[in-house]
């Protein structure tokens, strides 16, 4: 629009155009409009407004975790083998096996149980525990079961349909035990994904039995989280019928939570200290 004015006051001489006219193509020259929400925008912007560029932004950030996840996934699901030549020999002879939820006192199976049917190959794949116990004479090769004691029915039929579509629906309890299965069985996969719901439900009156199961299952991302919160509300936490109980089942834990209170107290002293000092010269 201000070209226009130009090119006719060059060519025709006409008298300039009024200070009203230049001040409304300014105007409407430095204003633009947003390719996503079409709400105008001052030229300082570049391309889109700042409240659509920031929530493209974090679009793209979700995008990139969920392609990792899906990543993660895949490596999960593939059937991996440090060699290449022994893997059809692998798959070949490893016959169909069972998986059966037993008590660990009695050894009989848990009532209302049915033995869950699984791959060896599968299981070989996906935990090398199971790998372990299917290359070599162990019992469970040779009689085509395995047994997992405590462990519920309804956790080793989750536990087993994760290990063949890394997919399981979670709720806290269900969380919890298939944690302590990816723990024994060493599936990195599944204890990384029960570790981010646990960690999503965590709260701080939930905090002193986390980092408990945490500490007993080497889960170091949920033991981190709740230490976290149990160091932010120590003065509550301390007052609660579950620290008198953890006082007493395992006194090791408490002597570790108040060293990791203490030194943050130290940390933040120091802190406050530093910044009264640079007030002080100031």
């Amino acid at each position: 629009m201000r070209r226009h004015h130009i090119h006719q006051h060059q060519h025709h001489h006409h008298r300039p155009p009024s200070p009203d006219t230049t001040d409304n193509s300014e105007s409407e020259s430095s204003m633009m409009k947003c390719v996503s929400c079409k709400e105008e925008y001052d030229t300082d912007d570049a391309g889109t407004c700042r409240e659509c560029y920031e929530e493209a932004s974090e679009t793209e950030e979700e995008l990139k975790r969920e392609i990792e996840e899906l990543k993660s996934k895949v490596n999960f699901l593939r059937f991996w083998d440090s060699r290449p030549l022994h893997r059809s020999t692998v798959t070949c002879s490893f016959s169909d096996v069972v998986l059966v939820a037993v008590d660990a006192d009695s050894g009989k199976p848990v009532v209302n149980s049915v033995p869950v049917p699984a791959n060896k190959a599968v299981l070989a794949s996906r935990s090398p525990v199971f790998r372990a116990m299917l290359e070599t004479e162990m019992e469970e090769s040779l009689s085509g079961t395995i047994k997992l004691s405590d462990v519920s029915y309804d956790a080793l039929r989750a536990f087993v349909n994760y290990l063949y579509t890394a997919e399981a629906s979670l709720d806290d309890e269900m969380a919890c035990e298939l944690l302590v299965l990816a723990d024994k069985y060493e599936v990195k996969h599944l204890k990384t994904y029960c570790e981010k719901f646990l960690i999503s439900k965590l709260n701080w009156e939930s905090s002193l039995m986390n980092y408990s199961f945490a500490n007993q299952h080497n889960a170091n991302n949920l033991l981190d989280a709740a230490l976290s919160l149990i160091l932010d509300n120590m003065d509550k936490l301390s007052k609660r019928e579950e620290y008198v109980e953890l006082v007493e089942k395992d006194p090791r834990l408490v002597v570790e939570i108040y060293e990791a209170y203490l030194s943050k107290q130290v940390n933040t002293a120091a802190i406050v200290g530093i910044h009264d000092d640079k007030g002080t010269k100031r």
